[in-house]
């Protein structure tokens, strides 16, 4: 019996014929060259899309690329990136300094005047909508062996209890002992000596001299104009009482590594200007600096490098919108830099352990609950891996009147190897909080980016295993955290590895944005410098590839705490939960303003009626976004709601 082969049969076996023999010649580079071809196909199957959702590159013309270090949705729709210098030595010194607007909806962009360079800046929304930015980079980082002048930290004591000194820059120290002299580059104030009194007699004791630190270097280079040791110094150019009751201490002041340098200078982002205006200085300068939104409006300013380029010795202090100044909180909490804290319904905050870097080991790692009121921190045990919080990642959980917490990843102290791939859950509403494991990544990660979504799940993507993807060490992975089932599910995998500088933002018609990294090295033996990614993802999720999505119409702009707004839609039988969404402001996996409020809904013969909670503190003043979900839990794009 006999077979005759169908003419697609017979091209199938000739082709399969041609692939065996090329095969044989070629075989690895064959099957790279199919299995990449299978891969594209496979990701762009509209049934793995509605499973995994999709990523694709965002066509940034060439003259709009930068460094992008910054990311904030603003109540535009449009989202401002800032790179400042860009983490680039060059540039800082050409004084070239950048930000980019994006209007995702036309696909639009346009290059921001930027006035200062906010590289490692703090920023956060504020409640009229626009936006803060504080602090930055007065001088780049130099290691040893590339420092040439001896330098470092000279703290100035003003013993005069009526008044306080300014010194110049260019104001001379020469040591008592070691005859050397060092000069000042920025002037200084020093504040007045403080009289201090017996409490029960009112006896005068003594005056506590005014403090004020400068950094100080030698006129002339090499290693014979280091200090070696403490010193007093005399200070050039004083006469009479001041000669007598100003003078200077300082360490060894020598040729080691010199740290970043923060600036005071602050700025608000105007959305409708399309301008950054300048605003009160801090009182310290800062870089890698918090900004935390308060109950009352108010911005609380934790951390950071000074103009010496040591961490800010727990001065916080507080800005205010309306006066558009900076106040001293009266009281100090020492934290690493960029430390996660999160503003609770009870108005105190909370401090997840996550942070960013720079400051000691063994101070201000331990997370914990703190009230302002007072100063008091209550630390919140069961933390695993506690020595690895550096470079993770915490989330608000949605509904934020939960009040629970996720942190995910992190890793070893300073330039450590070490990564952890534990996530750690957290009730702070419970009478006893602890911490508690949620489920592992795959691997040890630094560095995730999180986004919280419309469908009540979280978005967790890139990271590396190692110290700013050392060893070709990124992880090309994304995820989504469902805090319902206290699981993770794996989606479609971005196009790029992303570590230090990375952040993500969610977008208000549902998609999520990814931009940044900034790799030491471009190969796994460590022997290419890396080259910042300037490329920007848009992660498209699931529930966008499904048929029809549920949409808001007419309604109210603006919906006061405790009030209700009434909005049209076609879809009112089908919409099962509204919330309103907090807009990003994400840098160094840093973004503390993002929350998930729900909403009450109720139906209405042509649409539904939403209340918002009457909780300062859960629902900060702002603009937020306002999505709904359906019964198949998709979303509609946002509407923006201002709560006054």
């Amino acid at each position: 019996m006999s077979f005759r082969l169908s003419r697609r049969a017979r091209r199938l076996s000739i082709t399969g014929a041609v692939v065996v023999a090329l095969a044989a010649f070629n075989g690895p580079a064959l099957y790279r060259f199919g299995s990449e071809q299978y891969h594209d196909y496979k990701i762009n199957r509209p049934e793995y899309k509605a499973e995994n959702g999709h990523w694709d590159f965002l066509d940034v013309p060439a003259k709009f690329k930068i460094n992008t270090i910054h990311s904030a949705l603003l109540h535009t729709g449009k989202v401002l990136m800032i790179a400042g210098s860009g983490n680039n030595q060059k540039n800082f010194d050409a004084g070239k300094f950048e930000s980019i607007l994006w209007d995702p909806k036309a696909n639009t962009y346009k290059m921001i005047p930027t006035p200062k360079d906010m590289f490692c800046s703090g920023h956060t929304q504020l409640p009229d909508g626009k936006l803060l930015v504080a602090g930055g980079t007065k001088r780049y980082e130099k290691l040893e062996g590339d420092v040439t002048k001896a330098g470092g930290l000279m703290v100035v004591h003003n013993e005069n209890p009526d008044k306080p000194i300014t010194l110049p820059a260019g104001t001379v120290f020469t040591g008592k002992t070691n005859g050397r002299t060092y000069v000042t580059k920025d002037p200084v104030l020093v504040e007045k000596a403080k009289k201090v009194f017996d409490r029960s007699t009112g006896k005068f004791l003594r005056n506590d001299p005014g403090l004020g630190r400068i950094y100080v270097e030698a006129r002339q280079s090499g290693k014979k104009y280091e200090s070696g040791t403490e010193d007093n110094y005399e200070i050039a150019g004083l006469k009479a009482t001041d000669a007598r009751n100003t003078y200077g201490i300082a360490q060894k002041l020598a040729l080691d590594k010199k740290d970043f340098q923060g600036i005071r200078e602050s700025y608000e982002f105007d959305p409708a200007s399309e301008k950054y205006v300048m605003v009160d200085p801090m009182n310290e300068a800062r870089w890698y600096p918090s900004l935390t939104t308060l109950k009352d409006g108010k911005v609380l300013a934790t951390s950071g490098l000074d103009e010496i380029g040591q961490i800010v010795p727990g001065k916080d202090e507080i800005y205010n919108p309306k006066t558009k100044t900076w106040k001293y909180t009266g009281f100090e909490r020492r934290l690493p830099t960029y430390p996660s804290l999160f503003l609770l319904e009870s108005g105190k905050l909370f401090y997840s352990g996550s942070n960013a870097g720079y400051g000691p080991a063994d101070i201000g790692r331990e997370p914990g609950i703190w009230n302002l009121a007072n100063n008091n921190f209550e630390k919140i045990p069961g933390m695993s891996d506690p020595d690895q919080l550096e470079t993770s990642a915490t989330v608000m959980l949605p509904p934020a009147q939960d009040q629970k917490f996720l942190v995910i990843g992190g890793g070893g102290v300073g330039e450590s190897e070490k990564s952890t791939e534990k996530t750690r859950l957290v009730d702070t509403k419970a009478a006893n909080p602890s911490f508690k494991d949620g489920p592992s990544l795959d691997k040890g990660t630094r560095y995730p980016s999180a986004s919280l979504m419309p469908d009540d799940t979280v978005l967790v993507t890139g990271g590396s295993e190692d110290y700013r993807g050392r060893s070709d060490s990124n992880i090309h992975e994304a995820r989504t955290y469902d805090p319902r089932s206290n699981s993770f599910k794996r989606l479609a995998d971005p196009n790029v590895g992303r570590n230090y500088h990375s952040g993500s933002v969610l977008l208000p018609d549902g998609r999520v944005m990814v931009a940044g990294s900034d790799s030491l090295y471009s190969d796994k033996a460590n022997t290419r410098p890396g080259v910042f990614e300037q490329r920007i993802e848009i992660y498209t999720p699931p529930y966008l590839y499904r048929d029809s999505r549920p949409k808001l119409t007419d309604g109210p702009q603006k919906i006061a705490r405790g009030g209700s707004g009434t909005f049209k839609t076609q879809h009112a039988s089908s919409i099962r939960t509204a919330k309103l969404m907090r807009p990003s402001a994400v840098t160094h996996m840093t973004d503390m303003d993002q929350r998930s409020i729900a909403l009450e809904v109720k139906k209405t013969s042509d649409g539904i009626t939403v209340t918002v909670p009457k909780n300062q503190a859960l629902v900060p003043s702002g603009y937020y976004m306002l999505f709904v979900t359906d019964d198949q839990g998709t979303p509609s794009e946002a509407v923006w709601v201002e709560v006054p």
